[in-house]
């Protein structure tokens, strides 16, 4: 029997640090830190938003290979 991989349809573009801290597995002052190395900031006003698509790919730059 074949096992479906699920997609992720649902995912959201932008998050909060709140958010994309939770989303990754990660407290919120590292994602902060990473998130703006990555250049992945967008600030309205107050309101602060990750685009995951830009630091997901600055998190692979991190991914160890043998």
């Amino acid at each position: 029997m074949e096992r479906k991989i699920p997609k992720k349809v649902d995912r959201k573009r932008f998050v909060r640090y709140k958010e994309g801290a939770e989303m990754y597995s990660m407290c919120q002052s590292k994602f902060e830190d990473m998130a703006k190395d990555a250049g992945a900031i967008y600030k309205l006003n107050k309101l602060v938003l990750v685009n995951c698509d830009i630091f997901e790919e600055y998190l692979e730059t991190f991914r160890l290979t043998d």
